[in-house]
């Protein structure tokens, strides 16, 4: 049983929260968690990558000279890669790079993520987390007061534009509500900050799954 503090937007300690690791899937799924972490990183490449081949620069597929009795090296046509102005050798086409995953396995390896930031102590709670208008100072100040000063992901409940506008600015900070969270952006941050409300809606999404 993990025992997690929740923070108000000061930094003082309001309450605590009971967590069992099994909420969580009890163990880190490494081979799980490796798998979608390649997955993220494989659906962020673009793949538009293109060079021209023989068969898309212009020329004649003649035959430059005769094979034997010039002297010369054997040649083929104009478009050969070995001649400037010829078409690249294996050139690069379009693919798609992107992979895919079961969402019950998405789900596990996200769960592995948060599991294992628990287990190293880089999950803060805060009680809640809101601002009237967009204000960057006043979001750097909440996580100064929480001692976040590595890069970090803040999961809330639902979207809040002044939230998502007051830390756009900072550095290594990401703002996702807690239905778009995925392993590959708790991996890639070094901190997790969740609100009470977020944190308790994947508590009880992974409970009433296990029911």
């Amino acid at each position: 049983m993990i025992e997690l503090p929740v923070y108000n937007p000061d930094g003082q300690e309001m309450e605590s929260l009971k967590v069992d690791e099994a909420a969580f899937g009890g163990a880190v799924r490494h081979s799980l968690l490796k798998q979608a972490i390649v997955m993220y990183h494989a659906n962020k490449r673009v793949g538009t990558a293109a060079t021209k081949g023989r068969s898309d620069v212009a020329g004649s597929d003649r035959k430059l000279f005769r094979q034997k009795g010039t002297g010369n090296a054997r040649v083929g046509n104009i478009r050969t890669g070995k001649r400037v102005g010829g078409g690249m050798t294996f050139a690069k086409q379009p693919r798609d790079f992107s992979k895919r995953m079961p969402k019950k396995q998405r789900k596990l390896a996200r769960n592995s993520a948060i599991l294992a930031k628990l287990l190293g102590n880089n999950v803060v709670v805060v009680d809640g987390l809101s601002f009237p208008a967009p204000k960057t100072k006043g979001f750097i100040g909440v996580l100064k007061n929480l001692k976040i000063d590595r890069s970090c992901v803040v999961a809330l409940q639902d979207y809040d534009e002044n939230l998502c506008k007051s830390a756009r600015n900072v550095p290594k900070v990401m703002v996702v509500p807690v239905a778009q969270l995925n392993a590959g952006d708790i991996c890639n941050h070094s901190k997790m900050l969740f609100t009470k409300e977020a944190f308790l809606s994947v508590l009880n999404e992974d409970k009433a799954s296990e029911n």
